[in-house]
């Protein structure tokens, strides 16, 4: 009787150890600041699926693209996408199931690759200009993608609103993206979520977002073009961008000294406010001269890595592209500046 009692507690024992095994490699493979660190050196794919229209701005996704990316060595993507033009624009807000197997096979293509991914709410411009209005419908989105894609990896990620700005404001968003977390916590409790602050996901905005303090399955994200006349000159949707064409960036002393101050005042929050922090977006558009492109972005792109940030640069093979789609091959200067060689 002894002996079965002891190999009882024995048993019972090393269940319990082995559930806590379990539980401690499901955490710590979940947790936001070791995620945040695999995300490390993304791409975005951008003009695609953000488009009204896949094609309709020049880039369809193909299944080489996931490869070439995989194989140049980059860890992630990060997919923009404009679901509200393919979302009913009465309740339930339905989303056209033809466009969510779109998703599934993006999704699907990152994954096989071993890519983590993170899939956004892109160019949702009503919501911009009518946050209160469009708030319903926001949810709804949330509520069938995390019901859609909850049996999915920890490796996938979910962003909730591409750059918030015009009438969506601090005070608008900090409720809207709480809201928007709670939805999508019915569903994917643990799932780490990528959140930004208003102006465009500025840096200087930081302060101002409010985060759940209980929720520690979040990254936060920051985008960054600066100096923004270098980096947009040209740019056929900015005003009087033309005006700009020629700015270079040399890398001086001063140069240097704008970046380094600026992502040092967001690593500080980071650290005060114990949160992840990811570069969704940098770049400078092709209009500018390539060797200051290739100084710029190797720059940004080390200094964030040296104050623990991912990044995901902007974008893969359109206007700011490090690929080109009709060669079919990477620029070289672009990709040796985002993933220098060893």
């Amino acid at each position: 009787m002894k002996a079965r009692l002891l190999l009882m507690k024995v048993v019972v024992v090393m269940l319990l150890c082995a559930a806590c095994f379990t539980s401690c490699c499901q955490s710590s493979s979940n947790d936001p600041f070791e995620q945040n660190r695999r995300l490390g050196r993304g791409i975005n794919l951008g003009n695609a699926l953000e488009a009204p229209k896949e094609g309709e701005w020049g880039v369809i996704l193909r299944e080489e693209y996931f490869q070439a990316i995989k194989d140049a060595g980059f860890d992630s993507i990060r997919v923009p996408i404009r679901w509200s033009a393919h979302a009913d624009e009465a309740a339930p807000y339905a989303i056209d199931p033809a466009f969510f197997e779109r998703i599934d096979w993006v999704v699907e293509q990152a994954l096989s690759r071993d890519l983590l991914v993170v899939i956004n709410i892109h160019h949702y411009e009503e919501v911009m200009r009518l946050p209160a209005k469009h708030r319903e419908r926001l949810l709804a989105l949330w509520t069938q993608i995390g019901e859609r894609y909850q049996d999915q990896p920890n490796e996938l990620l979910f962003e909730i609103l591409n750059e918030p700005n015009g009438s969506m404001r601090a005070d608008q968003w900090n409720p809207i993206l709480a809201d928007a977390l709670a939805v999508i916590r019915e569903t994917n409790p643990e799932r780490n979520v990528v959140i930004g602050a208003t102006s465009w996901n500025k840096i200087n905005t930081l302060s101002q977002l409010e985060l759940p303090e209980d929720d520690r399955h979040i990254i936060v994200t920051f985008h960054y073009y600066d100096p923004f006349e270098f980096t947009h000159q040209g740019a056929e949707w900015v005003v009087d961008s033309e005006s700009w064409l020629g700015r270079t960036w040399g890398g001086g002393l001063m140069d240097e000294r704008i970046i380094t101050a600026d992502l040092d005042r967001a690593a500080r929050w980071g650290e005060e406010n114990d949160r992840p922090l990811y570069m969704g977006e940098f770049g400078a558009y092709s209009k500018a001269d390539m060797q200051s492109r290739v100084l710029w972005t190797a720059f940004v792109a080390r200094q964030a890595e040296e104050r623990g940030m991912s990044w995901a640069y902007w974008e893969f093979c359109s206007g700011f592209g490090a690929y080109d789609p009709v060669r079919g091959a990477w620029r070289e200067e672009l990709l040796g500046a985002l993933i220098p060689a060893e």
